[in-house]
C-alpha cells in the first residue's frame, strides 16, 4: 500500500485540526483563554456543575490533561469547585462570573474561525462537509468501541 499525505484522510484532518487550533489560539488570545479552556467552558456554559469525570467523558480527553486544564482555569479565576451534595469525594465544577462574561466574545471568536475556514464554500458544500466529518467520526468511534 502506497501512502500519500495529500490523499490521506487522517493526515489532512490532523493538519486541518492543527490549523484550526492555531487560528483559535490567535482569536482567543485577547480574552486570555486557551483553546483547551474554551472547550471546557463550552460544556460548562451549557451544563454547569459537572464533575471532572463527566468533563473527561464529554470532551474525550485524558484525566491528567483535564486535571491540568482545570487547575489552570481555577488559578485564572475561570472555574470554581464545589462539593457534591451526595458524594463527598466528588467536586462539581462551575464557571465563575468572569467565565460567564466571556461566553459571547469567546463563542464569537470561534465562530469567526469557522467562517474563515469555510470561506468560498456554499451552504450545500458546508452541509455536506460537516455531514461527512460527522460520519467519519462515527466510523472511527465505532471501530474503537
Amino acid at each position: 500500500m502506497h501512502f500519500e499525505k495529500d490523499t490521506s484522510a487522517g493526515y489532512l484532518v490532523n493538519h486541518l485540526a492543527r490549523l484550526f487550533g492555531i487560528a483559535l489560539t490567535e482569536r482567543l488570545k485577547p480574552l486570555n483563554l486557551a483553546p483547551a479552556q474554551f472547550m471546557v467552558l463550552l460544556v460548562l456554559w451549557r451544563e454547569a456543575g459537572l464533575s471532572q469525570r463527566q468533563l473527561v467523558e464529554r470532551l474525550s480527553v485524558e484525566q491528567a490533561t483535564m486535571a491540568n486544564t482545570l487547575g489552570r482555569m481555577e488559578r485564572d479565576g475561570l472555574i470554581e469547585r464545589r462539593p457534591h451534595p451526595q458524594d463527598g469525594r466528588v467536586q462539581l465544577i462551575f464557571p465563575t462570573a468572569r467565565a460567564v462574561a466571556l461566553e459571547a466574545a469567546a463563542t464569537d471568536a470561534a465562530a469567526r474561525v469557522n467562517v474563515d475556514a469555510l470561506a468560498g464554500l456554499d451552504a450545500p458544500e458546508i452541509a455536506a462537509f460537516l455531514a461527512s466529518l460527522r460520519r467519519v467520526m462515527a466510523n472511527l468511534q465505532a471501530a474503537l468501541d
